[in-house]
């Protein structure tokens, strides 16, 4: 038999057959993937916050790495089928929008998960769920900083005492900054971004003469420390 008989034997086999795994070996890997994906889906049930669950993205984060461990033993198998695989996901485009930024962390969790599975490395995939786990549990503890508030007022151009307002602003505000100053029709509104804990600080504001409107909004966005 010649080399070229050789290379030739062994590109057909990797072809047709690849890397043969016992039936026993394929279902305790598959078994293993699915008990990971129920345990991404009760972590991800318990720490996401109510405003933002979704049943449907829970049952497609813990259906992930089935999915993926299924496709990375056809992968390994056969190599015909993996080229297949590789050219039909790399049509496949998806448009759901992520709500929550936090659900991207879980989805390449389970994701990742799947891959470790279908290689082989189920202790690996554990533990990774566990640290994981601990991970969010760490974060989760850590104090929540304040965000900056939004203060609008708007006031009569002519009748009004900025100097004043700024006054009782510092005075009752902290990291006060000046973010855009408007004038149209003999009225002029300022917006400030500042740190402040009295509520009190609206009402000394309405007192000030030539103040028509103030508005006090929290902000809900990233926090900023």
């Amino acid at each position: 038999m010649s080399v070229k008989d050789v290379i030739k034997s062994s590109v057909y086999q990797s072809l047709g057959g690849g890397t043969q795994l016992s039936t026993q070996s394929i279902i305790f890997t598959l078994v293993v993937a699915v008990l990971i994906g129920v345990y991404i889906f009760w972590v991800y049930k318990l720490s996401s916050k109510a405003a933002f669950y979704s049943r449907d993205l829970n049952i497609t984060i813990a259906g992930m790495p089935l999915i993926v461990a299924t496709m990375m033993i056809a992968m390994q198998s056969n190599l015909i089928v993996s080229l297949g695989m590789v050219g039909a996901l790399s049509i496949v485009r998806f448009r759901t929008a992520v709500k929550n930024p936090l659900d991207l962390l879980y989805l390449f969790w389970s994701i990742s998960a799947g891959i470790i599975c279908g290689v082989g490395l189920k202790a690996l995939a554990l533990l990774l769920c566990i640290m994981m786990t601990i991970l969010i549990l760490v974060l989760q503890m850590l104090p929540n900083f304040k965000p900056s508030s939004v203060l609008v007022i708007r006031a009569a151009s002519d009748k009004v005492n900025w100097e004043e307002a700024e006054s009782v602003i510092r005075k009752m505000s902290k990291n006060v900054k000046e973010k855009s100053r408007s004038s149209q029709r003999g009225e002029t509104e300022v917006i400030y971004e500042l740190s402040t804990s009295k509520e009190e600080l609206v009402k000394e504001l309405e007192k000030i003469q030539g103040v028509s409107q103030v508005h006090l909004l929290a902000h809900d966005g990233e926090y900023r420390i």
